[in-house]
């Protein structure tokens, strides 16, 4: 018999795996993909293609990223409060194993992620579709750009440590500071070699 803990937190666990593919996939797809055709486009292209796909792309992206967010604290707060009597600092919780360490970690940098996604990129983006439709820019429009860009880039250099310290939560048992500093220089490396592999890439790319 499977008990009632595990079918919820296997059940958040699926949520949280697909909703992240959806959000991480899109956060790709803008940062190495749309970020460089855009800036193919002519004006009467960008009027055509950015009010229709930047709207369907970014509410996959922005809700992708609030049910990954949901769906991986409650799974977190189920696991050490409900399922077990670990809370942060009992036996394998929060704070007293390495699963809670990189659980932790990869928490953190999600949550921040999150709140770029709702409270920066997606703000800043619907000025930016506005003005592409209507031709109308506003006097904030670069302001607007810089600031959603920015965000964007800083959650595609988050999520390369995120990615491994969920892994790492249940597949890597050791966590120190060398560890943790050793995984962030190496995956702010991947991503800056990663982005500027993006800004090279073109349609000549034989497949």
């Amino acid at each position: 018999m499977i008990d009632s803990d595990t079918l919820v937190m296997q059940g958040l666990r699926w949520i949280h795996y697909l909703a992240g593919i959806i959000w991480i996939g899109l956060l790709y797809f803008f940062n190495l993909i749309n970020v460089h055709l855009a800036k193919t486009y002519d004006p009467a292209t960008k009027k055509a293609v950015v009010p229709q796909l930047m709207p369907r792309a970014l509410f996959w992206f922005r809700w992708g990223a609030m049910f990954t967010f949901l769906s991986g604290w409650l799974y977190v707060a189920w696991k050490i409060f409900i399922a077990s009597d670990a809370g942060f600092f009992g036996p394998g919780g929060l704070m007293a194993s390495t699963w809670g360490y990189w659980i932790s970690l990869g928490g953190l940098f999600g949550t921040i992620m999150w709140f770029n996604v709702w409270f920066i990129i997606w703000p800043n983006q619907k000025g930016i579709i506005e003005a592409d439709r209507t031709g109308n820019a506003p006097a904030d429009l670069q302001d607007r750009i810089k600031k959603a860009t920015l965000a964007s880039r800083i959650n595609t250099y988050l999520s390369v440590p995120l990615l491994f310290a969920m892994a790492a939560a249940s597949h890597f048992p050791v966590f120190t500071w060398g560890w943790l500093i050793g995984v962030l220089v190496v995956s702010f490396a991947i991503a800056h070699h990663v982005l500027k592999a993006a800004e090279k890439v073109s349609i000549e790319i034989k497949l």
